[in-house]
């Protein structure tokens, strides 16, 4: 890896970690009745996002799965996971990211190049993408939390919501995918 690519990464996930902290601790020392509800969506939107781009960044550099221990990533109850999957709907999400992001063949090929190591960087991909969501999710979940105490009851709704959808649903279906992958070696 490009070292100076690894430090750039590395600096600006402490920038974005940074403006979350900066951003949170103004929020708290302002009145939440002075925003509109639409400044409400757009803090909970840049909320969410500059959590989930701190975890984003550190992903793309460093194998921040392995935070979490392997039994984590293997799937107990592949039935339950299927049930929720169809419930929460996540094919459309998965259809919606095909569309918008994954759609070119390029894009697809930096998860999936065809290959039997293809296949293992698919593993690993999904690995760190479970895990960067899954720490956003989290992280976000707590400055609601925060949040609510402050009654920013809008941008808590709106961030939960985005949250829901930004990173739960991604978690679901990297999870899901494991599942599927899981059959090629049976």
């Amino acid at each position: 890896m490009n070292l100076i690519k690894k430090i750039a990464f590395t600096l600006f996930a402490f920038f974005l970690a940074y403006q979350v902290y900066f951003f949170v601790e103004t929020l708290i020392r302002s009145d939440p009745n002075t925003f509109s509800v639409s400044l409400h969506f757009i803090f909970a939107f840049l909320l969410s996002l500059f959590i989930t781009g701190v975890f984003a960044f550190l992903g793309f550099i460093y194998p921040t799965h392995k935070f979490l221990s392997n039994t984590y990533y293997e799937i107990q109850n592949p039935v339950r996971l299927k049930k929720i999957y169809v419930f929460a709907q996540v094919d459309l999400f998965r259809k919606a990211l095909l569309l918008f992001f994954w759609g070119s063949r390029k894009n697809r090929k930096k998860y999936f190049n065809g290959t039997r190591q293809g296949i293992r960087n698919f593993i690993y991909q999904t690995k760190q993408s479970e895990f960067g969501h899954l720490a956003a999710f989290i992280v976000t979940l707590i400055a609601c939390v925060m949040l609510l105490y402050f009654n920013y009851y809008w941008l808590v709704i709106f961030a939960f919501l985005i949250n829901i959808l930004g990173n739960a649903y991604p978690v679901i279906l990297q999870r899901y995918h494991r599942i599927r992958i899981g059959k090629l070696f049976k």
